[in-house]
């Protein structure tokens, strides 16, 4: 079980991106998110079929883990227009020990930089703000572009794991905060 650290902040900004919490507003564009092709296809159907499907999601899996932790989801908007390209996160995921972070971009704003951009603010923000020693990824087999994303943060492949309620097995990254200084 994680503890919750106190030091907390609701969100974070790079060069190009604001990261916010996700919140009940952002009900319209989670749905989109998680109904595009490639969520369905590297991270799974969450049987979410409509917005208000979407709001309760947002409600019961990602609110209490910002309440309890101090994060979870962010929502990545583009400084410039504030449109919302994709989620990135810190999870606390059942059948994971430790921290995971994971990303989805829309499929018109990949290969632009932005994943690693909010992935690396948020890296940063798990070491020094949110005091985690390690942080784990994981991914499918598949999914060559997200395990290169992975790789280019700094996490290498430590081995394979299957979750709960699910039967494909799964590489798992890591890295040590010690290994990213």
């Amino acid at each position: 079980m994680i503890k919750m650290n106190m030091k907390t902040k609701a969100s974070f900004e790079t060069k190009r991106l604001f990261l916010r919490p996700t919140s009940e507003e952002d009900a319209p564009f989670i749905f989109e998110l998680m109904n595009s092709p490639k969520w369905i296809k590297y991270i799974g159907d969450r049987h979410i079929v409509t917005i208000e499907d979407a709001k309760t999601y947002i409600i019961d899996k990602m609110k209490p883990q910002q309440e309890r932790l101090g994060f979870s989801n962010y929502t990545i908007l583009r400084r410039s227009d504030k449109m919302k390209l994709g989620t990135c996160g810190l999870y606390d995921r059942e059948g994971l020990e430790g921290i995971d972070i994971g990303f989805a971009f829309l499929s018109k704003f990949e290969k632009m930089g932005y994943a690693f951009e909010a992935a690396t603010r948020l890296k940063i923000a798990a070491f020094e703000e949110f005091d985690i020693q390690v942080i784990k990824a994981i991914t499918t087999k598949n999914n060559i572009a997200s395990q290169k994303l992975l790789e280019k943060l700094g996490l290498s492949q430590v081995g394979t794991k299957i979750l709960p309620n699910d039967a494909e097995e799964l590489l798992v990254y890591a890295i040590d905060k010690t290994d990213a200084d």
